[in-house]
């Protein structure tokens, strides 16, 4: 694409058909290609029409409406099996809540993207092996690599979305930090659609109790549940057709909530000191405080993709680099604290994989803090912070399918 671009520049009549064959993908490539093409006079109409903010609402096709209905609805059923099949609610939701979704979102970003057939063949096995591995796993009580495999499960589905996202190329740090504000945005959506079911839900269920029907146990099991599973699909349907319902939201938020956590988080690590609480002794204590690390990686990733894509910040830059050297502290205590257990009361599935986890994110946190800190000494752009983080992605993606699939067999099941 980006070659048949630079071919028919100067072809206007040429560039509307590449347009009109494939807008999302003539999109992209264009804004990639577009820096060096600034001053040339169809270049520079072309960026403008691409990136004109149309307030009005974007519905897309019809075909492709059609194709996201049918998604939520397959996602509902995915979701109310354990009434179809002889399952229980206990087996069922615990193994295969992530297949409610991801899969079908991979497979809207595989259609959209037009993956080749070697391509989407990866994306099937790697799915349909998540499906026979955690439903073949056996039913072992207190099974710690049963649950780890649980929890690390929709993390792999979630980097087979980021592959099909991506087009299926591993080296475009420009699209897969695209990938991690589409997680932004999508989080946004989501919200504000789940805000609108939850008011509409009260107040049908209430009118119809007013009038002497009860409701309640039939509207959450056929609506409620469709309604939660379609959510992120019709989320994403949104925000891929129509970018400007969040595209001034996200970077608010991503703003306004870097300095509200680097508050936080230095008044949460301050504290510590006084409350009691041990990590190295207190288990659950630890697991809150891996939960807290993961949850504050994630907004500084969300912040830095946001940022790459409004210009560089020297203050907003600056706050990161505050909250990375802060996540790097936690990330510390969190580390030592897991070592000590190891050494103290063995080696356990569950202490191996939060040692991994977090060996993982304290190198990827050294690393965005040294292209920060390059940054603000004016020896990069915000661009290097991006690559290292989109470099990285993929250790994660190896992380997700050894704790999923190796460490049941590992460990014998325990």
């Amino acid at each position: 694409m980006k070659e048949d671009i630079l071919i028919h520049l100067n072809d206007s009549r040429q560039l509307e058909k590449m347009y009109r064959a494939n807008k999302s993908n003539f999109k992209r490539e264009f804004s990639e290609l577009y820096p060096e093409l600034k001053g040339n006079v169809l270049a520079d109409f072309w960026n403008e029409r691409l990136n004109y903010e149309n307030e009005e609402i974007n519905w897309g096709t019809g075909r492709e409406l059609g194709i996201v209905i049918i998604a939520s609805l397959f996602a509902g059923l995915i979701a109310r099996l354990p009434d179809l099949l002889p399952v229980t609610d206990d087996f069922f939701y615990p193994r295969n809540t992530g297949f409610v979704v991801f899969p079908l979102l991979t497979a809207y970003f595989a259609w959209k993207n037009k993956l080749s057939t070697g391509k989407i063949t990866f994306i099937a096995l790697a799915i349909i092996s998540g499906v026979l591995l955690i439903n073949l796993l056996p039913d072992v009580k207190k099974s710690d690599t049963l649950i780890l495999a649980c929890i690390h499960l929709p993390l792999f589905l979630w980097s087979v979305l980021g592959f099909a996202f991506v087009g299926g190329r591993q080296n475009n740090e420009e699209r897969w930090l695209g990938f991690l504000k589409y997680n932004g945005d999508l989080i946004v959506m989501t919200t504000l659609i789940l805000i609108s079911g939850a008011i509409l839900t009260g107040i049908t269920i209430g009118l119809f109790s007013l009038i002497g029907f009860n409701i309640k146990e039939y509207y959450f099991k056929n609506v409620v549940v469709f309604g939660l599973a379609a959510a992120p699909i019709i989320g994403t349907y949104l925000t891929q057709t129509n970018p400007q319902l969040v595209g001034k939201v996200s970077p608010v938020i991503a703003k306004l909530f870097s300095p509200l956590v680097v508050v936080m988080l230095s008044a949460y690590l301050i504290a510590i000191l006084y409350s009691g609480k041990d990590p190295y002794k207190d288990r659950d204590f630890l697991l809150i405080f891996n939960a807290l690390l993961i949850g504050v990686l994630a907004i500084i990733f969300f912040s830095i993709a946001e940022t790459s894509k409004s210009g560089n910040s020297r203050v907003q830059t600056g706050i990161l680099f505050i909250l990375s050297v802060l996540t790097i502290l936690v990330n510390g205590i969190a580390l030592s604290a897991i070592l000590f257990r190891i050494s103290e009361f063995g080696i356990t599935p569950n202490r191996i994989a939060v040692l991994g986890g977090n060996v993982l994110i304290l190198i990827n946190l050294l690393l965005v803090t040294l292209q920060l800190f390059r940054v603000l000494a004016k020896k990069s752009d915000i661009a290097s912070v991006g690559k290292s983080i989109s470099f990285y992605l993929p250790v994660y993606f190896i992380w997700t399918i050894i704790v999923t699939f190796l460490f049941p067999f590992i460990f014998g099941f325990k």
